[in-house]
Parts: C-alpha cells; sequence; structure tokens
C-alpha cells in the first residue's frame, strides 16, 4: 500500500471534523494530537501549525500534529506537538510512521528548523535520539467516591487533604471571564515564584474556546481572593490539570491539596475514570508531590533529531545554564514578569 503525507487545512470544518474522528477513535491518541489544540496554539501564541496527515488506500493511515516554534531567545524548532507533553507520531502500521517520520524532517528542513522535537508516539527511527530520562507521567484511577479517594492517598498526604478540607476554603468551577482571570493571575504568581515566565493569557483563552465544554477552571479562594486555580481538560474519560498553580499563600493554606481533590470529585460527576497528573522532571518538588498522592511514575519517551551541527535545544529550565537567569526572574516584580514573561514563553512550545 502506498502511503501519501500531505499538510492539512484546519481551517476546513469537515476536515477538522475527520480528523478529530480518526483521533479520537485511535487507543494511544491523546487530546494533543486534536486539531483543535494545535489551532489553539497557533492562535494563542501566534506560532504556525503544520499538521501532517498520512494518507493509504483506505483514508487516514497516521497523523502528526506539528507546531513551527521561532524565538529570537531559543531558536527555531518543530514540535509536536507545541505547548503539550505528547502528541508525537499516532498511526496505524509501521509504513505511515516512516513516512510521516520523514515528512516531518523535510518540513523541517524547508523551513529552517534546525530542531525537530517529538513528544511520545512511535518511535520514528533508529537514527534519532531517543530521552527516556527526563521526564515521568503520573496516571491512576480514579476512587469511587471522595471518601474512597481520601483513602487511595498515602496516609502522610491524606492528613494533608483533610485539613484542607476542614479550612476556610471555597470553591469554584467556570470558564467565563472572572475564572480565566483569577487562573491567569494565581498562575502567573506561581511560574513566576519558580523562576519561569508566564505563558500569555491569549493561549488559555484560546484552549478554553477551542475545546468548549471539554474544558475549564477551577480556583480555590480564600476569604474573597483567588489562591490556587488549574485548567483542565476532559477527554475520553480522563481528566487532564494542565495548567495550574497557587500563590504564596496556598501552601499554608493547604489551597493546593483542596484544589486537586475538588477536582478530583469534579472529574467524576463529568464520567470521568482516570486522572493523568501530567508529566514532571525527574528529581523534583513537583514530581514528589504527585508521588505523594498515591500515582507511581512512569517514563515518558520523546525523540529529536537535529541538523548535522546544530546543538540539541535546551529550553529545560533546570538545565545549569540558566541558573543565573531563573534565580533573576525569581526576584522580578510581578507586574514586569507578566509584561515580559508571554513574549518569551510562546517562544518556548
Amino acid at each position: 500500500m502506498t502511503i501519501s503525507v500531505r499538510c492539512a487545512d484546519l481551517q476546513d470544518r469537515a476536515e477538522r471534523g475527520r480528523l478529530a474522528a480518526w483521533v479520537d477513535g485511535h487507543p494511544d491518541s491523546t487530546p494533543f494530537h486534536l486539531p483543535e489544540w494545535s489551532m489553539a496554539v497557533a492562535k494563542g501564541c501566534r506560532q504556525r501549525s503544520r499538521y501532517l496527515v498520512a494518507e493509504g488506500q483506505s483514508g487516514i493511515a497516521g497523523i502528526l500534529p506539528l507546531t513551527e516554534v521561532a524565538s529570537p531567545l531559543f531558536g527555531r524548532a518543530l514540535v509536536s506537538t507545541g505547548f503539550g507533553v505528547a502528541g508525537g507520531i499516532l498511526a496505524q502500521e509501521g509504513r505511515a510512521v516512516a513516512a510521516l517520520a520523514q515528512a516531518a524532517w523535510q518540513r523541517a528542513i524547508d523551513v529552517r528548523c534546525p530542531s525537530l522535537d517529538l513528544r511520545g508516539g512511535s518511535c520514528p527511527g533508529e537514527d534519532w535520539h531517543r530521552d527516556d530520562a527526563t521526564y515521568v507521567g503520573f496516571v491512576r484511577r480514579l476512587a469511587a467516591d471522595d471518601e474512597a479517594e481520601l483513602l487511595a492517598i498515602p496516609r502522610k498526604q491524606r492528613a494533608e487533604v483533610r485539613k484542607a478540607l476542614a479550612a476556610d476554603l471555597a470553591v469554584e468551577i467556570g470558564a467565563d471571564r472572572v475564572a480565566r482571570r483569577a487562573h491567569h493571575a494565581v498562575y502567573a504568581e506561581s511560574v513566576r515564584n519558580l523562576g519561569t515566565p508566564v505563558f500569555p493569557a491569549a493561549l488559555f483563552g484560546a484552549v478554553l474556546e477551542a475545546f468548549g465544554a471539554e474544558a475549564d477552571i477551577l480556583t480555590v479562594w480564600h476569604q474573597g481572593r483567588a489562591v490556587a486555580s488549574v485548567l483542565s481538560l476532559y477527554w475520553r474519560g480522563t481528566v487532564y490539570p494542565y495548567w495550574g498553580g497557587g500563590t504564596a499563600a496556598a501552601r499554608s493554606l493547604r489551597a493546593n491539596d483542596r484544589m486537586y481533590f475538588a477536582l478530583m470529585a469534579h472529574a467524576r460527576t463529568r464520567g470521568c475514570s482516570r486522572f493523568d497528573f501530567g508529566r514532571s522532571k525527574l528529581g523534583t518538588g513537583a514530581a514528589a508531590f504527585k508521588k505523594n498522592w498515591g500515582f507511581a511514575p512512569e517514563p515518558l519517551v520523546y525523540f529529536s533529531r537535529h541538523a548535522e551541527g546544530a546543538a540539541p535545544r535546551s529550553i529545560n529550565p533546570l538545565d545549569p545554564k540558566y541558573r543565573l537567569q531563573v534565580a533573576a526572574w525569581k526576584r522580578l516584580p510581578l507586574w514586569a514578569a507578566n509584561r515580559i514573561g508571554p513574549w518569551i514563553s510562546r517562544g518556548l512550545g
């Protein structure tokens, strides 16, 4: 069977529907493979989407959503998929995998991107660099109810959750302008405190608009102030808490514990049976936090390819070469971090 690869027209509603239906039917797909994700990233970060489709005689044989990322600080790269933690090659058989990998590399050459990064998916070939030692993912099934969920959490963390449930905290869920503003304010402070730039508010808004009822924001309030907030996706029975964080006050209030426990309950009301706690870098506090909740880490496998003589693109804030920049960013006034951050972060991909 001959496999051909083309670039999808995501402005065509019928094309998007056909691609989304194929992605939904593939057992290894993620929300980051959906055309809606590619369009939201392109709109929210002003980056170009190049969604590759492999086709055979019987129709779609595979897809690879690519984002062309251009940054004056971090250079140019083709990423699958932009601002996602997954989104690598999704195919039905080996010939489609090979065709998509070759087409992606040719596309990188054509648009002068010296790096091509694939986050998960099928192995594109032996000549690609494989990284399974940087990131781990955390996924487990949700319990039947709140009490069973508490019992599923290890004893020490369970005690913290019980204290959070007894605290003076309120939970609100929505996606309107008030919810978006509160979420962005909390998230911006959270990442500034970690020493990294905040993503543009336009990216969060574009994802919420693209996913519609399959995305929302859960915010924890204390005495009228938002102290923790998370933007989540819901897809095929799994909740993906994706962009979440807390203010400086959240820790003493145990607001993050309240937030994730409330999200578990909310996800069950939506019919979800799995909780995907997302990825974290090995050896970080974020990874330890998720393990404390009873989630077992599983290595995430990423692939990359680089032009001859090109250095691998590094955007990992744990890279020692960024130590001084991270320390300086933590000291920035919040207003300054919020003004500069989106300009920097839209080039991270």
